[in-house]
């Protein structure tokens, strides 16, 4: 049986349903028309298989090129539009699961004009003293922070320590676990008060994200915490979270250039990033759906497509600046003044955590930056160093 026909019409039980093409020919109807039948049919759901796929790349690769339109990317990276806290008053405290007046929320003013939303949060056991005379004083926004009792107790408190938070992608200080990761922190250490803002864009602050504007509001809360509230910087320890330890990173890495510098007590860093680069060949939405992690198939496409995005968020090279300019101060007292806890879990979604070893690598690195040792004495070092703490962490 010879058989060679186009796929554009169907014979059915030998009979011709339409003209076959002249290159059509045939000698047993039945079993040719049942043949023909079906490879007209599989060919139709190829045709529509791969119509679909081309589809699908046609959007993936317009949704790509749409994240060059650097107010885009701002929204892919910052998600400061997604509040997630819609219909809710963030500055009724009792909503998020605090006391009466254990939050006072209040706003900072940035040198550059912007309005900032902030929270300061009492620890637990100072909140306990105090409860009778806190509970006296107005709840919601307060205009003037100075007057407010929450405030000066942590200004005459000389024991008193203090968490600068900065917190991640999306929504506001309500949002998510923070207000839980605060009632935590509060609760557990005795005399820990902590200080929390909305970015600029943020939640009811004003003002659109951007790297170098993020940097103003910590550098604005930073200042506030050691002029207005008179906390010295040995006692302030930086916690920060995904996004926020690039915020972090930056803020330490610019104070302590300073003459003289200004080193906190510790940073801690949760599910860190390394830089928007390694984030864009990582980051996958709920950890199934990779976002732009295909373009790292095609090498010289993902290195064209990173020098589009404006926010670089250069957190590897950061961390090792720091270290390196701490390790080269001179002055023996100052060497070695930080500290740096990395924390991530090994099934983040968002961000992989091989983002924290490339960090603690690009950190150590910095120290050792003149040593001979090689990738796999680093390596053996670093396991041989290693302290498991088992799943509990």
């Amino acid at each position: 049986m010879d058989l060679q026909a186009d796929t554009t019409y169907v014979l059915v039980h030998g009979e011709h349903q339409s003209n076959p093409p002249d290159a059509c020919s045939y000698t047993e109807p039945v079993l040719r028309g049942s043949t023909y039948r079906i490879q007209v049919y599989s060919t139709q759901l190829r045709g529509g298989f791969q119509g679909t796929i081309a589809k699908i790349l046609g959007l993936y690769f317009a949704f790509v090129f749409l994240l060059t339109v650097p107010k885009l990317q701002d929204h892919a990276i910052y998600l400061h539009k997604a509040t997630l806290t819609w219909f809710q008053d963030v500055n009724v405290l009792e909503l998020w699961g605090f006391l009466r007046n254990q939050v006072t929320p209040f706003q900072l003013r940035t040198p550059d004009g912007e309005t900032l939303h902030a929270w300061h949060i009492l620890p637990l056991d100072t909140y306990r003293k105090y409860e009778s005379k806190l509970r006296e004083e107005p709840t919601g926004l307060a205009e003037h922070i100075e007057e407010r009792l929450s405030l000066k107790l942590l200004k005459d408190d000389e024991n008193a320590r203090l968490a600068i938070c900065f917190h991640g992608a999306a929504g506001t200080l309500g949002s998510g676990w923070r207000p839980q990761s605060y009632r935590a922190l509060s609760a557990i250490v005795p005399n820990l008060h902590i200080l929390a803002i909305d970015y600029r864009g943020f939640g009811s602050s004003t003002g659109w994200p951007s790297e170098s504007g993020m940097l103003v509001d910590a550098l604005t809360l930073v200042n506030f915490a050691t002029n207005t509230a008179g906390v010295p910087p040995e006692r302030i320890a930086l916690f920060a979270q995904s996004l926020g330890t690039a915020v972090a990173l930056s803020l330490s890495h610019k104070l302590a250039l300073e003459d003289p510098p200004t080193l906190f007590a510790g940073m801690v860093l949760v599910a860190p990033m390394a830089d928007v680069e390694t984030a864009t060949q990582t980051y996958k939405i709920a950890g199934v759906i990779p976002l732009l992690s295909p373009l790292a198939l095609f090498p010289p496409l993902l290195k064209f497509y990173n020098k589009l995005i404006v926010s670089k968020r250069p957190s590897k090279a950061t961390i090792a600046a720091f270290v390196r300019h701490l390790e080269a101060m001179e002055q023996i007292e100052s060497r070695r003044q930080y500290d740096i806890t990395l924390i991530h879990a090994e099934d983040n979604w968002d961000m992989p955590w091989e983002h924290s070893n490339i960090l603690f690598n690009h950190a150590v690195r910095a120290v050792v930056s003149n040593s001979t040792i090689t990738e796999d004495e680093f390596h053996s070092e670093k396991e041989r160093r290693k302290v498991s703490l088992g799943n509990g962490g």
